[in-house]
């Protein structure tokens, strides 16, 4: 692994092809990632381990499962929300942001009058 957090020689398949870089944003932040990556792989790789809160305890929660199944890596991208990041290729220009805590639900029974 390289200084970067990404593997670029594989131990089998030997130095990995060179790739172009796109930027995008994550959180407001400036981040670079090699074109063909996904949202998860460039966070991972650029040490962002948390993708999001839980929307109502607010305990962080990240990459699981990788494979799309079980949703944790869900992120706003260019305004929409629910966007597994495991699953979404890097843009040029995408505007990604972590999950937040949402406003506290109505109590049981509780209905406004």
């Amino acid at each position: 692994m390289s200084a970067t957090g990404r593997i670029e020689e594989h131990p089998i398949l030997g130095p990995l092809p060179e790739r172009s870089v796109v930027t995008f944003r994550f959180n407001g932040v400036p981040m670079q990632a090699y074109q063909g990556e996904t949202i998860a792989a460039a966070l991972l790789a650029a040490g962002i381990r948390t993708l999001r809160l839980h929307e109502e305890k607010g305990t962080p929660r990240g990459i699981y499962c990788n494979i799309g199944h079980c949703f944790e890596c869900r992120v706003t991208v260019n305004g929409r929300t629910g966007i597994r990041a495991c699953l979404t290729l890097v843009e040029e220009g995408m505007e990604i942001t972590a999950g937040e805590i949402l406003p506290t639900p109505l109590k049981k029974g509780g209905h406004p009058a």
